[in-house]
Formats: C-alpha cells, sequence, structure tokens
C-alpha cells in the first residue's frame, strides 16, 4: 500500500500509466470486450485488469493520476450503443462524471462507432479490462500532459 496512490491500481496499470506519453491512449473495457485479443495488437502488448471494480470507479482511479489531453479535440470517447448512437447509459453517464471530477469542470466525452472503436483500441498503448458487467462500458482515454508547476 502506497500513500496518495488509489487501493484499486494495481502494479501493472501504474507501470503503463507511468509508461504513457502525451497522446497514448488508454482503453477502459467492460467485461464482454473482446480485451485479449485487442491487448494484444495494442503498443504494450498483453492485457491488463482492474478486477471486480465497474468502469467508473476504474475511470476515478485512472483520471486521480492520469491527466486528459487538453490538445485533442476529444481525449475521450465512449462506445456508442448499435442503432442508437445518441442514447448515453448509465455507465456512460458514471464515467462521464469521473472525467468531470478528475478535470475540475465539465469535459464531454465524445463518441465512436462500436468497430471503428475495435480498431482504435488496436492501435491503443494499453487495454485495462474492468469487472463491468454493463453493456457499452468501453471507452478511450487520451493521455495528456502535467505542466511543469503540477
Amino acid at each position: 500500500m502506497l500513500k496518495g496512490l488509489d487501493p484499486i491500481l494495481n502494479a501493472d496499470v501504474l507501470h503503463a500509466l507511468k509508461s504513457m506519453g502525451h497522446g497514448d491512449d488508454l482503453i477502459l473495457a467492460d467485461m464482454n470486450f473482446p480485451a485479449d485479443s485487442i491487448a494484444r495488437h495494442s503498443l504494450y502488448g498483453r492485457l491488463l485488469k482492474l478486477e471486480n471494480v465497474t468502469a467508473g470507479r476504474a475511470a476515478q482511479a485512472i483520471l486521480s493520476l492520469m491527466p486528459l489531453d487538453s490538445f485533442a479535440p476529444q481525449s475521450a470517447l465512449r462506445m456508442e450503443i448499435v442503432d442508437m448512437p445518441e442514447e448515453v447509459p448509465p455507465v456512460q453517464r458514471e464515467v462521464q462524471a469521473a472525467i468531470n471530477a478528475a478535470e475540475g469542470r465539465p469535459w464531454p466525452m465524445g463518441s465512436i462507432e462500436r468497430f471503428a472503436f475495435y480498431e482504435a483500441a488496436k492501435r491503443s498503448y494499453c487495454v485495462i479490462q474492468t469487472g463491468e458487467r454493463r453493456l457499452y462500458g468501453c471507452f478511450i482515454l487520451k493521455k495528456g500532459v502535467l505542466p511543469p508547476d503540477a
């Protein structure tokens, strides 16, 4: 146990977060996402897990350490519901709340079609699978920078 670190963040996830650079994408995936096969295509090359936590709780922990990219037009994306791209289910609203809290202001998420999400995930830095069982609990988070005074 370390002071100041969210206890759900394990050593593997902390290593990936520290290793990522500005503009690298992190995939936060639910239990139904083909996480292992997609993670093999990622730069990190293997699946990371935050088991037994929801997507919202995982986002809260990750974003307590990782800033979002303020230079990108959309540094947080949610997977769109098939045939209902405008609908935002509770799991996605929870992650939106975690993003807003971490950034200290409203930080709207963009959206991405399901199969485009899979392709983007293959090009990501890493894939972290949560214990989220609700459908469409999948997100792309783009790492930002820490200013010199942070």
